[in-house]
């Protein structure tokens, strides 16, 4: 996929959403956030639902924790406008409450479709309603802060998932803001293995093609400590 075929794939899935009346959240949103970012990126953070900010401005992380997140972001030479960022639902939860499953479940070909035309190498899951779409099962005190395989049913057909907590729960428990930054920390690691298994996955001849592509993506193998996200061509 190209990457004007990729931005107009992105593109017709946010209109969808900003018309969906899927679920009870349409009831109550003010706007629909779809997500926002590169179509060309390798990193997709997945947080769990729009808060107040992002209910009025319909766009992601754009309060509070929003600011954490971008600082977080450059703690590691990372800029938002290079990666993805959505959620697991695209609509305001009334009152900040929890997501409910059938709300999960009512987005999730939305975010399934978003994560196809993406293909990211990385997946970073934001909240513990996020991570269990990646990680079933797991709790996020145990597991922040550590990557899996994702399974291809999520959309993310040969991805990588690092999880971490909410930025709304650092900004309420200055312990979990001190391991945030840690985690984010292990993310350019995870992407270069990330992207190294998927290279080496590859059959010889679009592994050649790869290589012509993204000239710089030897170097990034080469350099443990390269942060760069590299374009998809």
């Amino acid at each position: 996929m190209t990457s004007d075929e990729r931005k107009a794939a992105l593109d017709a899935i946010a209109a969808e959403v900003r018309d969906c009346t899927n679920c009870r959240l349409a009831q109550t949103r003010t706007r629909a956030v779809p997500g926002e970012g590169s179509p060309d990126t390798e990193v997709v953070f997945v947080g769990e639902g729009p808060g107040y900010h992002e209910d009025q401005q319909g766009r992601p992380f754009v309060g509070r924790a929003g600011e954490l997140l971008g600082k977080l972001l450059g703690s590691i030479e990372w800029r938002r406008q290079d990666v993805f960022i959505t959620n697991i639902v695209k609509c305001r939860p009334p009152d900040n409450r929890d997501p409910e499953p059938d709300e999960v479940a009512a987005c999730a070909p939305y975010l399934e479709r978003q994560l196809e035309a993406l293909n990211p190498a990385l997946v970073v899951t934001l909240g513990r309603h996020s991570m269990a779409r990646f990680m079933p099962g797991a709790r996020i005190s145990q597991v922040h802060g550590t990557t899996a395989r994702v399974a291809p049913a999520t959309g993310a057909r040969d991805a990588t998932v690092l999880a971490m907590y909410h930025p709304a729960a650092a900004l309420r428990t200055p312990a979990i803001e001190r391991e945030s930054y840690e985690d984010i920390g292990r993310a350019p690691r995870a992407l270069l293995d990330a992207r190294a298994r998927r290279a080496a996955a590859l059959p010889a001849a679009d592994a050649a093609a790869e290589t012509i592509t993204e000239p710089a993506a030897a170097d990034a193998f080469a350099e443990p400590d390269d942060l760069t996200i590299f374009q998809q061509a």
